[in-house]
């Protein structure tokens, strides 16, 4: 059964393998007057026992698209429209539908020219019933130089599956992106990031390198599944669009001084030690023109200071596993 975002809101391989110089290439930087510099440069910085993040960057900003339209469920996904028990003849929410179907129409072409606007990669978290459904545009969203991460086939309780059955689960949402995208994804998102006791262990089993289900630092780190590294690189709830715009009601003004007092003090805390941003973009949300417009105007702000970077989080993943200075947890939360 979906898990109903709106009751959430309510309730409030070893690093020694990686090589830094193919992380390091895909830090993009940003110099002090704003302008993108080259990708690529500094090879080895990870390996330099100060170097907080490639090519010494001083803080990175993690963002993530979330392409889910055409992944909801037919009936009862969450949407702005009041919630109707539907008579079984009714095979679908109609109305429900279209809002979804703005994410792929019009929300994640317009982030996409944003994103390129500024030079920026991002993440994109994809169902893969969505993906499906619109291949052109997630072979687009790759063909831009975005990563493609895993998000499951469809919104399901992830938590309640049998072990066999959330590895079949995780396994068709992989093969889903792939076989549209040719990319394998590395990491992964659960639905409302509830993962069950069996995720991180199937996730490592079946080959991914980090997930995001996790909201308790301002850093990647380290924690040890089944004897092994996986790296997390930490989610956000505080910057993120559906938790602020359709949770909280906030507008895009309200939404952008969110964001942009979140930067400035994690850049002032980046002086000392490894800090990196995260925000989250939904494609039905953020996708629109006035959210767009105060995306545009944090980009343009973040840009204009020194030592900025926007990495994809499986860039941030692969550095956090072969730097010295990533942070290591004990025991998985």
């Amino acid at each position: 059964m979906v898990g109903t975002r709106r009751r959430f809101l309510a309730q409030a391989a070893s690093g020694a393998a990686v090589m830094a110089a193919g992380v390091a290439g895909a830090a993009e930087m940003v110099d002090a007057t704003g302008g993108a510099a080259a990708q690529g440069g500094a090879s080895g910085a990870s390996g330099s026992s100060g170097a907080f993040w490639p090519n010494d960057a001083r803080l990175v900003i993690s963002i993530s698209m979330q392409f889910e339209a055409g992944g909801q469920p037919p009936k009862g996904a969450d949407s702005p429209f009041p919630k109707v028990d539907f008579p079984a003849s009714v095979k679908s929410d109609a109305v429900a539908n279209t809002w979804f179907a703005y994410g792929y129409r019009e929300g994640i072409p317009r982030m996409l020219d944003l994103w390129d606007k500024h030079g920026v990669k991002v993440t994109s978290h994809m169902i893969g019933e969505a993906v499906q459904r619109h291949p052109e545009l997630a072979r687009e969203i790759v063909k831009r130089g975005h990563e493609a991460s895993g998000h499951g086939p469809r919104w399901s309780s992830q938590y309640a599956m049998t072990r066999n059955d959330e590895r079949a689960f995780l396994i068709a949402g992989r093969d889903m992106v792939q076989q549209v995208t040719g990319e394998r994804t590395a990491g992964y998102n659960c639905n409302w990031l509830r993962r069950g006791p069996n995720t991180l262990s199937l996730l490592q089993e079946l080959g991914f390198t980090y997930h995001i289900d996790d909201v308790s630092r301002d850093e990647p780190f380290i924690e040890q599944v089944d004897g092994k590294d996986f790296v997390v690189v930490p989610y956000t709830l505080r910057n993120n669009d559906i938790l602020l715009i359709e949770g909280r009601n906030y507008s895009p003004q309200q939404f952008l001084d969110q964001i942009k007092g979140e930067f400035d003090q994690l850049y002032e805390e980046a002086g000392t030690r490894r800090r990196m941003m995260s925000i989250s973009a939904h494609d039905r949300i953020s996708g629109t023109p006035q959210m767009v417009r105060v995306w545009d105007e944090f980009l343009t702000y973040a840009r204009s200071k020194a030592g900025v970077a926007f990495m994809r989080k499986d860039d941030i993943a692969r550095y956090a596993l072969a730097s010295p200075q990533t942070l290591r947890e004990r025991e998985t939360i």
